[in-house]
């Protein structure tokens, strides 16, 4: 997070109210129930459906691809914008396998805040471990939400803990679990001093709130059993004694987290987080740029795109930039500048998202997501503006760890094949590599699950069968340097040599001691293993 510099003019209204947020989590925390339960909230759907639940009418919102859907996993980042309350909510939810880590490194940087769920059994996994670093780097302000509290969980006070020493992170509980597993009652709410009832019966139903005057108020017995009710006092007494209480500004710093735990699927405890998010969380941002920082209040429109999506609807080939605005208000078919190719864009049909299904947007404000569908004009990393020459800084793009050939089923189909990798590796979905030698194309990702994906999604979208071959690279480093050095070095290494769908050179090696001979040999050269998704 940028330095806000403290006389900041005061945002207007609209941009106040904007809360921009991602859900981050190890899989099967619950995240993309957590997602449906916003949306149900936020009055978006009338009724969650669990993500592996029965009959179509039952199938999540937010899961659009037919793999997600088979699978009961995501693995793209959608948007979804709502209205809670005064706020206006805008959801990213991210895909929490890790082998698709690097849609969600470049989701975070499109986000002012994190939502980071815990399964309540399993604590900190590595996952979100992971995450969360990416979180740390960013200064983003992180809200807990600590999930499945009405199955057996560990103890209250362990889970805080694991997660004040394996994040480095100050926690302070917003709320307070009452019994768990099948004893799970609801929680004791220690911001406004309230009792969460949790109803079983019904899970779309919103829990019921009764007002208390402190835990000492004889109301307490009449609905939490004795037993229950000391454990209760007993821990909350504790913990206001060992924990810290809620610091606002500490929370926008990303220096502490509140913690509220419930129960998503039984829409339990989601309110309360959602009333947290808003009253805690940061309104939008400023947004680094070169060569100057990009502030919300800005009067002229810029934004940058940082996920394309390919084939949403797979009846037209169209592809949706997927773009944040930092600043100004928006109005459809405006005419903003498209900063890499220095040429004029229309925007005449921008979309909201509210899960799978799109609305034409009129108008949107810094803060907000837009989806702009294009014919392969806008990559990640592109800036917009209104006239200025801004480039967005900080969206990376990592190095792939695995690399395979790939070859089409019909030798006779090689240029869809072209095509196809193309408009994938423009989506961030894989690296795609032409080598200088040989014909065919390497393909790069971060996690083995990804050439699965790819090949079905190759196959549904494009009608091409494929096959991936081992390769006898296992990793490739971005050139760059001097240019006399830069082709002294291809020169000499052809068989190493490719290119990446930018046209950038990249070295392509097989073991780490090819690396530390360019090193030794080309003192000039720089290999590195990320690089800046700006042109």
């Amino acid at each position: 997070m940028l330095d806000a510099a403290p006389n900041r003019p005061d945002l207007p209204a609209e941009i106040a109210r904007r809360r921009t947020f991602a859900i981050i989590s190890h899989p099967d925390a619950g995240k993309t129930t957590l997602t449906e339960k916003f949306l149900l909230y936020g009055g978006a759907i009338q009724m969650a459906g669990q993500v592996r639940a029965k009959g179509e009418a039952r199938r999540t919102r937010s899961d659009f691809m037919k793999m997600e859907q088979d699978r009961g996993i995501s693995v793209s980042a959608s948007a979804m914008s709502f209205d809670f309350k005064t706020f206006r909510f805008n959801l990213v939810d991210t895909p929490g396998h890790s082998d698709f880590s690097e849609d969600t490194y470049r989701t975070l940087t499109a986000v002012d805040a994190a939502v980071m769920v815990i399964d309540g059994a399993k604590g900190v996994e590595s996952q979100t471990k992971k995450l969360f670093e990416v979180c740390r780097l960013r200064d983003l302000p992180i809200f807990t939400f600590c999930n499945k509290m009405d199955r057996e969980s560990r103890d209250t006070f362990e889970i805080i803990d694991e997660i004040q020493e394996n994040l480095a992170i100050d926690v302070t509980p917003a709320s307070w679990p009452i019994g768990m597993g099948r004893d799970f009652l609801g929680c004791y709410d220690l911001i406004h001093d309230r009792l969460e009832l949790m109803d079983r019966a019904d899970r779309n139903k919103v829990a019921e709130t009764i007002e208390i005057k402190g835990l000492d108020d004889p109301k307490l017995a009449e609905h939490v059993s004795a037993h229950l009710l000391v454990q209760l006092q007993e821990e909350v007494e504790m913990a206001r004694e060992l924990l810290p209480t809620l610091d606002p500004q500490a929370v926008l710093e990303g220096h502490m987290t509140p913690i509220w735990f419930g129960s998503a699927i039984n829409s339990f405890g989601v309110k309360e987080l959602m009333d947290g998010i808003g009253e805690y969380g940061p309104e939008p941002q400023p947004q680094s740029a070169e060569p100057r920082q990009i502030s919300p209040e800005e009067t002229k429109v810029s934004g940058f795109v940082f996920k394309v999506q390919a084939n949403m609807d797979p009846k037209h080939r169209d592809r949706v930039a997927f773009v944040r605005l930092a600043s100004g208000h928006f109005r459809r078919g405006m005419k903003l500048t498209h900063v890499r190719s220095k040429k004029p864009m229309a925007v005449s049909n921008p979309v909201l998202f509210l899960a799978a299904d799109r609305e034409l947007a009129e108008e949107a404000w810094a803060g907000d997501i837009i989806g702009i569908p294009n014919h392969g004009q806008l990559r990640i990393g592109d800036t917009l503006t209104e006239g200025e020459t801004l480039k967005v800084t900080g969206i990376p793009s990592f190095a792939p760890e695995l690399l395979q050939g790939v070859r089409a089923g019909d030798p006779m189909k090689a240029k869809h094949l072209e095509k196809a990798l193309m408009q994938f590796a423009e989506e961030g979905a894989a690296k795609v590599f032409k080598p200088m030698i040989g014909s065919g194309f390497i393909v790069g990702v971060v996690g083995a699950l990804q050439f699965e994906v790819l090949g079905s999604r190759i196959e549904l979208e494009y009608g091409l069968p494929v096959r991936f071959e081992p390769s006898q690279f296992t990793s490739a480093r971005w050139v760059t340097g001097p240019k006399a050095a830069v082709d002294k070095l291809i020169n000499a290494n052809k068989q190493h040599i490719g290119h990446d769908n930018d046209g950038d050179v990249v070295y392509l090696t097989r073991l780490q001691w090819d690396i530390d001979r360019v090193i030794r040999d080309y003192p000039d050269v720089t290999l590195s293993a990320t690089k800046e998704m700006m042109v």
